[in-house]
């Protein structure tokens, strides 16, 4: 899939997420099914948060390769060569022990995940175009896939927003069970 056919594709996902929104109450979205499980609402949380400060923030840091340092030897990991040639995150739950570091903390508002949303597609809207005159060696390392180049981390950014997608489902299941 190309920058632009992923920018699509990462609209009608982010939107998706935003006319869900008219689904549920705040009281719904805060709801966790158990004590280190997240809530809809940090499940959105965690999608702004991790496009805007690491996925879109290494697509920076992979454009500014001289002042970064970026590593250009650097390779995929096996599950990032295994991401990219699927196209998709396995269809498998991931857990990561709660933490202050990585657990989102809950929504103020629903309109505060609209403007997240909002944030991160005017953001992809805005780095797409640039994607072309970017080196493809200039690397930097995600803790699971490897090296990854600035088309890598923008395309990760679609393939993340749709994984959440079984996510969401798991919770509405829950919220209407």
């Amino acid at each position: 899939m190309n920058t632009r056919e992923s920018l699509l594709k990462f609209e009608e996902t982010a939107n998706h997420y935003i006319h869900a929104l008219d689904q549920f109450s705040m009281e719904q979205l805060t709801r966790q099914p158990g004590e280190s499980e997240w809530s809809l609402g940090q499940m959105m949380q965690h999608l702004i948060n991790s496009a805007i400060y690491m996925h879109l923030r290494n697509v920076e840091l992979c454009m500014t390769v001289n002042e970064t340092g970026a590593d250009l030897a650097a390779e995929k990991s096996e599950a990032g060569v295994a991401l990219f040639e699927q196209g998709s995150f396995p269809p498998v739950r991931i857990q990561v022990p709660p933490s202050p570091q990585y657990t989102p903390v809950q929504p103020a508002s629903k309109e505060q995940l609209v403007q997240g949303l909002n944030t991160v597609i005017q953001r992809m809207r805005e780095v797409e175009p640039t994607l072309v005159h970017t080196s493809q060696s200039n690397k930097v390392a995600h803790p699971r896939f490897g090296a990854m180049n600035a088309t890598e981390w923008y395309l990760l950014i679609e393939m993340h927003y749709r994984h959440h997608l079984l996510q969401m489902d798991r919770l509405k299941e829950f919220l209407y069970a």
